[in-house]
């Protein structure tokens, strides 16, 4: 009788990468965000957005950066007051979330939404919205839900594309 030595299972390639750190962006790194979204822009997912907005909004913008120090995705974080009248708290908005290409399926996007939520609470902020012209599977699965356009900042809500037909997604924090 020959017996031979189980070979252990290969591990997915996301547990074998280190996980990237999430840090805010800074303002030198404006181009690089705009280089990281711009394959999103130009296939449709995400709005465009001029070069500019990345260094007069760098601070809104959380990155996950790899080992080497690229960086391989980001999302923007916009708090926006509540509207007068209403008996709500702020809320934040996230928006431009992208993670490039040869990362994606990896954890990237899921170790940055995290962040975005730690970072929400951390405001105090009562819920966190966002808009998809893709189905949302990441944030489904962490805790979003279809929500509607009243239910959004109006300042925001106000400033989607109808002709994209975006989804607005909702989580309560």
């Amino acid at each position: 009788m020959i017996t031979a030595t189980p070979r252990p299972a290969p591990l997915p390639h996301a547990l074998l990468a280190p996980a990237p750190s999430v840090r805010f962006a800074r303002v030198e790194e404006a181009a690089e965000l705009a280089d990281l979204s711009r394959p999103f822009m130009r296939s449709g997912a995400l709005r465009e957005r001029p070069a500019s907005l990345y260094a007069t909004r760098a601070a809104d913008f959380l990155v996950a950066e790899g080992p080497g120090g690229s960086l391989e995705a980001c999302a923007g974080l916009c708090v926006h007051p509540a509207d007068p009248g209403e008996d709500r708290g702020p809320a934040g908005v996230l928006y431009n979330f992208c993670v490039a290409g040869h990362m994606q399926g990896r954890g990237v996007g899921a170790v940055l939404l995290r962040a975005a939520l730690s970072v929400a609470r951390a405001q105090a902020l009562g819920s966190l919205f966002t808009a998809t012209t893709g189905g949302g599977g990441l944030f489904l699965r962490y805790g979003f839900a279809p929500a509607t356009v009243r239910q959004a900042p109006r300042s925001w809500a106000e400033s989607l594309d109808p002709r994209r037909d975006a989804r607005i997604l909702a989580r309560t924090l």
